[in-house]
């Protein structure tokens, strides 16, 4: 039995709390006014039954399902709904021939509801494109994750993309009033009322989560009743949510959006910054050894030269944690985390690789100098190879005027040290070296 049968159930006493107050139409929605205010795109669509093949995009507890579960009840189309986590392709196939008989012979529609549509895979979900295109299903797929990444093209294409909000805190007051007060679906038989400071805690812990919202408040009031007590007070609250479950989906959109503000908060020299978003990763439970190798990256590619020991406490806080692991390997990883963003920064070595590889890519195998190859028989020496190599330590440890790139790339600067840090000494030197050599061209 799905979410869907349960809608039309009419004793749903045993249900979570969540269920039982979702909402049957547009008027109880919550939230989302910038689609379903009046007057809006959406609104309009769905109160008028001429809706187009829309995917809905929100983070968990927006109302995704229950915007579906409302189209079911609205609709004149045959509504059909359907899991990418149970479902696969061949029940897909059935669907959309089902749907092109009854258009075929009744004229009717057949809207097909796919939750959690980023689970499919490219295969899958190029099964539905046909008939969509044909229109022979009007396609509404939910995601928690950028469709942008996880819905292919043609499909994005061929439909509407709206956004739904984590609901507000003004929002979710609502809603928790609306279960306080309501006798049939709600707790309202149990005649409970909440402090003020109770409603704004339970508020801040659901995190603009309608779901989390309701198994808050349902297991404070199941706190309240087995303690014979009227009022739900902070202390309840705070017992029934104590474990929070931030919102972090370690393969979604939401991973790639903290990862990011991590690095960048690296990059930008702010400890404070990339400590929390540090805490904040693991707290959701993301894999610690993932964020040491994109320390470790860090290190060489944000850092570099600039402070060579950075790399070295990257590794060492990788070797440490794996030793250690988890509680007090988060204390090591901090420590580098704070030493990263702390160093000076210099993208010098990943900007030399960056322009190698586009001579590489540009001008193919260019051919080693003869001077510089190797010469282990004696018909390769006849050949040339070798001849004329200086060896930097007869001439105190520099040969000026040698050659070590191809003769077409002469004079080509991949790696511009720049001024930060330890770097700055490199860049000294490294002009000391070519001031040596008067008149050798750059590129």
């Amino acid at each position: 039995m799905d979410l869907f049968d349960r809608l039309e159930r009419k004793d749903r006493s045993d249900a979570p709390l969540a269920d039982r107050m979702r909402p049957r139409s547009l008027e109880e929605i919550v939230g989302q006014d910038h689609l379903l205010g009046p007057g809006k795109v959406l609104q309009r669509a769905i109160a008028e039954d001429r809706l187009p093949s829309i995917i809905l995009w929100g983070p968990p507890g927006s109302g995704k399902t229950t915007l579906a579960m409302v189209l079911a009840r609205t609709t004149k189309a045959r509504f059909v709904p359907f899991s990418a986590v149970m479902g696969g392709v061949k029940e897909v196939r059935r669907i959309v021939d089902e749907a092109k008989r009854d258009r075929a012979a009744r004229g009717m529609r057949t809207i097909l509801f796919v939750d959690e549509i980023h689970r499919f895979n490219k295969a899958q979900q190029d099964a539905f494109l046909p008939s969509v295109e044909s229109g022979d299903i009007v396609l509404v797929g939910a995601t928690t994750e950028n469709p942008s990444f996880s819905v292919i093209s043609p499909l994005l294409s061929r439909s509407r993309v709206f956004t739904l909000n984590a609901l507000t805190e003004q929002d979710l007051r609502k809603l928790l009033e609306r279960a306080l007060e309501d006798k049939e679906q709600g707790l309202g038989k149990l005649g409970l009322s909440i402090e003020d400071d109770a409603a704004e805690a339970v508020s801040e812990a659901a995190r603009g989560d309608a779901r989390q919202l309701y198994n808050i408040l349902e297991l404070a009031a199941r706190h309240a009743v087995d303690k014979s007590e009227k009022v739900l007070t902070r202390d309840l609250v705070v017992e029934a949510a104590q474990t929070r479950t931030l919102l972090y989906d370690k393969a979604g959109d939401e991973h790639y959006n903290i990862i990011s503000a991590f690095i960048k908060s690296l990059r930008g020299s702010d400890p404070d910054a990339a400590v929390y978003w540090m805490a904040r990763m693991l707290e959701a439970g993301e894999d610690p050894l993932f964020l040491l190798r994109r320390m470790l990256i860090f290190a060489s590619e944000d850092i570099g030269n600039a402070d060579p020991h950075a790399l070295l406490v990257a590794a060492a806080a990788d070797q440490a944690f794996q030793r250690v692991g988890l509680p007090e390997g988060a204390i090591i990883m901090s420590q580098a985390v704070v030493y990263l963003a702390s160093a000076p920064k210099s993208n010098a070595s990943y900007l030399a690789l960056v322009r190698a590889r586009k001579d590489v890519a540009e001008r193919g195998p260019l051919p080693v100098p003869l001077e510089i190859r190797n010469a282990p028989t004696a018909l390769m020496k006849e050949w040339g190879y070798g001849d004329g190599y200086r060896y930097p330590h007869d001439e105190g440890g520099f040969a000026p005027g040698a050659r070590y790139l191809p003769e077409e790339l002469e004079g080509r600067r991949y790696y511009v040290p720049t001024k930060n840090g330890i770097e700055a000494r490199i860049a000294e030197r490294l002009d000391h070296l070519r001031s040596l050599t008067p008149g050798k061209k750059k590129a």
